[in-house]
């Protein structure tokens, strides 16, 4: 899998929980390719643990995956919190930031991830805080769409607020097939729609997992289960319209047997290849057709590029 301009990491991943750093401590090399946390867990953890942690990214890419920032909270933003993150990620050589397109906090914080409402109003005001989180980082943040299950003040649908905060913000996504698939249900959407409305060229990395389904028409997105065949199939659906991105798996809890957990991880390496595989025999027949073209730019003929575009 070739790293794409905006994947701050490549392959398949796994989510490590501190329940999986000794199952995962001796698995060979080349089972996973990145991993991710939520910083939240880590910072200022030490002693045995902070070892074990260490070990890890000594050995693994790394991404965070952010639970507290609050992104679209009336309260002011967690400045402090931004700091311990950032000096956490150079501490760890940690690749990237993603956070959740939702709000947990006003004078305390919830223990859940609520929706914000689907508004103009909302869109910028959002956009602006990720404008402000960007220039402190100094890097690209990603956001990633969530599950919800009420959807006050809806002004426009998921799909455009979505599409209008990245525009806005001019972040980058997370797109997490699995919630896709989850709201779908749970609002009675198209999951295809929604998926070919997805900004491609926003793409960083994505997420799967699996979710328990407590009624015909109501999923609830617990991470705590096996991914299921149509969620395996939107994110071949995702990779055939948008190319392949890096993937990882997310498990909370009721973990499987380590073997199983790989299972899944190697799920996601084959759909890469399998598109991977189908796009250079692609690349390989349009070069065999236009063998009589002329001679292929020599990359001292090309013009010089800007390389912050």
């Amino acid at each position: 899998m070739k790293q794409g301009r905006h994947h701050p990491v490549t392959g398949a991943g796994l989510g490590l929980r501190r329940a999986l750093l000794s199952p995962l401590t001796s698995v060979p090399e080349g089972q996973i390719d990145f991993m991710e946390v939520a910083p939240e867990n880590w910072i200022n953890v030490g002693g045995r643990l902070g070892k074990q942690f260490r070990a890890f990214t000594e050995r693994y890419d790394f991404t965070c995956h952010g639970l507290s920032l609050s992104l679209g909270s009336p309260a002011p933003l967690d400045w402090q919190l931004l700091g311990n993150i950032k000096r956490f990620m150079a501490e760890h050589g940690i690749r990237a930031y993603s956070e959740h397109l939702s709000y947990c906090s006003d004078d305390a914080h919830l223990y859940d991830l609520l929706p914000i409402p689907f508004t103009a109003d909302a869109v910028k005001y959002v956009a602006k805080r990720i404008r402000q989180i960007q220039d402190f980082l100094e890097q690209p943040l990603i956001i990633e769409h969530v599950s919800y299950y009420a959807a006050p003040q809806q002004e426009m649908t998921e799909a455009e607020f979505l599409h209008a905060v990245l525009e806005e913000a001019d972040c980058l996504l997370l797109l997490d097939v699995n919630n896709i698939y989850v709201n779908s249900i749970n609002h009675g959407y198209d999951a295809d729609a929604f998926l070919a409305g997805i900004p491609g060229e926003r793409i960083a990395y994505g997420h799967i997992a699996g979710h328990y389904v407590e009624a015909p028409d109501l999923r609830v997105d617990t991470h705590g289960t096996e991914v299921i065949d149509p969620v395996w199939q939107l994110l071949k659906k995702a990779y055939d319209q948008f190319g392949v991105f890096p993937t990882l798996l997310e498990r909370d809890f009721n973990f499987p047997e380590t073997r199983e957990l790989l299972d899944e991880v190697s799920t996601v390496r084959k759909y890469q290849d399998s598109v991977d595989q189908r796009s250079d025999a692609g690349d390989a027949g349009r070069r065999h057709a236009g063998g009589h073209s002329g001679p292929a730019l020599a990359v001292s003929d090309m013009p010089a590029c800007d390389e912050s575009s």
